[in-house]
């Protein structure tokens, strides 16, 4: 018999764990400020680079001050932190300083997570639309959080739902579940994402009062307990780790993608199965909506980069015409009452 909350991720038996990531907040010693300061060979547009890791405008996680200085609450396999990034793109430089238990772990992550391990090379685009999308912004790359159960999360959140009910369903868990930020963070009202350990303990009921469905608070929590071992997927190629995280009931096509374009640094993690992706790509290079075959077809060219060509045209703002009227957000759940 397999031990209670086992899953089968892949070829493997996850069993429930009890490692870092797993235990719920507790209350810390107070940790000092770290900085470091990262050179860089390129400039490095942080916001275009992090602004896949923002849920929403209203997201409690991040932050981005009106200098450019951006703000993230993450929880770390260390322990929480809070980030302040600032891009100097004239001297080259990416200054960061961090406070909490996870300060040290998230500095030593910098380079990856504005994309220090993202390889363009071979990305050499003919059709117009993408040229163009590569001159202005040059210098793009896909960030490498190597934080699976935090962008897993999030990802799960906004299956199959509206951006407004998705992102009020993150604020919702972040502000009833989720640690405050250490340090200046908590001055800033950041939130971290609830640990897995507090996550599977989440009553049904708050689930719905979090505006939170419960086949996606049930992939919700069986994600939470196996986090320890997905965050074992970050290294693997990306055919394998998407075969690994499309193994745990509740994730498809679309999750694994999202997750793996920002935890993963998969620059070919196409977002099949979204409502708006194909059109909007199909829109930029042909002149019409297309469907997930006909976008597979079209980004053929583009392997091992087609995630690339989608964060491209998305920066550019191609889109699909928006005409009609918006689709509404559920209203069954007790969350949107209040809404």
């Amino acid at each position: 018999m397999w031990p209670v909350g086992a899953v089968v991720l892949g070829d493997c038996i996850l069993v429930p764990q009890t490692g870092p990531m797993q235990r719920g907040h507790v209350a810390e010693r107070q940790h000092p400020a770290a900085t470091r300061t990262w050179t860089t060979d390129r400039p490095c547009p942080a916001a275009a680079i992090l602004g896949t890791l923002r849920r929403g405008a209203g997201d409690p996680s991040f932050q981005l001050d009106a200098d450019g200085a951006i703000w993230r609450a993450t929880l770390t396999p260390t322990g929480p932190a809070t980030v302040r990034i600032e891009a100097r793109p004239g001297a080259g430089e990416v200054v960061t300083t961090a406070w909490g238990a996870g300060a040290e772990w998230a500095l030593d992550r910098l380079p990856a997570t504005l994309g220090a391990d993202d390889r363009p090379d071979g990305f050499a685009p003919e059709h117009p639309v993408i040229v163009q999308a590569q001159r202005r912004h040059p210098h793009l790359r896909v960030p490498k959080t190597g934080l699976v159960y935090e962008s897993l999360v999030p990802a799960i959140i906004e299956q199959k739902v509206t951006g407004q009910e998705a992102w009020a369903g993150w604020r919702r868990l972040l502000w009833r579940y989720g640690a405050e930020a250490p340090g200046p963070g908590a001055d800033r009202g950041l939130r971290i994402v609830p640990a897995p350990a507090v996550l599977a303990a989440i009553p049904s009921w708050d689930w719905l009062r979090c505006g939170i469905d419960p086949a996606r608070s049930q992939s919700l929590v069986r994600a939470a307990r196996v986090a320890d071992s997905l965050e074992k997927t970050v290294d693997l190629p990306g055919s394998e780790a998407d075969r690994r995280l499309r193994s745990l009931p509740g994730v498809g096509v679309w999750t694994s993608a999202e997750v793996r374009q920002r935890a993963h640094g998969d620059a070919d993690a196409v977002s099949f199965h979204d409502y708006h992706v194909a059109r909007d790509i199909g829109w930029a290079l042909t002149g019409a909506a297309v469907d997930d075959a006909e976008l597979a077809a079209l980004l053929e060219p583009y392997r091992p980069h087609r995630y690339r060509v989608q964060r491209l045209l998305e920066l550019t703002g191609a889109r699909h015409p928006r005409r009609g009227p918006r689709m509404a957000p559920r209203t069954h759940l007790p969350g949107y009452r209040r809404l």
